[in-house]
């Protein structure tokens, strides 16, 4: 059998995960860190720079503050439900965690006669596919 190679001991902030330090923002992940689709510099690591996702303007300041004081958000998503949760992480693509997640949405009977019902569900945890994000709205309570 051949032997494995040794593994790399994990930091403080695993840097593979797209963090770069243990003072940086819990919950933002730099997705082009963590991917490795940085531009190289010679030693092999991203070039020092400008960072392009600080998300401190534009509409994922949204989710960052929402993050950072841990106030809900209502999404709604392509097949027409809502979620009302709390954001735990988030990256430039909209995928998210989230916690504490009711689910929302309309049921219509087959028959004529009959009523639409409101239907929801809750989530403890939860991963959102960025691809189905519509609209996100900081909740204002």
């Amino acid at each position: 059998m051949a032997s494995r190679p040794a593994r790399k001991p994990l930091l403080a902030a695993d840097t593979r995960a797209g963090m770069s330090d243990a003072s940086d923002i819990h919950g933002v992940v730099d997705v082009d860190v963590a991917g490795g689709t940085g531009t190289p510099t010679p030693g092999g690591a991203p070039a020092a720079g400008p960072s392009t996702d600080d998300f401190s303007t534009g509409p994922l300041s949204l989710l960052k503050a929402a993050v950072m004081d841990g106030s809900q958000v209502l999404i709604n998503v392509r097949n027409n439900k809502k979620l009302l949760g709390r954001v735990k992480a988030f990256d430039r693509h909209c995928n998210m965690v989230l916690e504490d997640v009711k689910e929302m949405w309309v049921e219509y009977p087959k028959g004529a006669s009959s009523r639409s019902v409101n239907r929801d569900r809750v989530i403890s945890k939860l991963f959102l596919r960025g691809d189905s994000v519509v609209l996100v709205v900081r909740n204002p309570k």
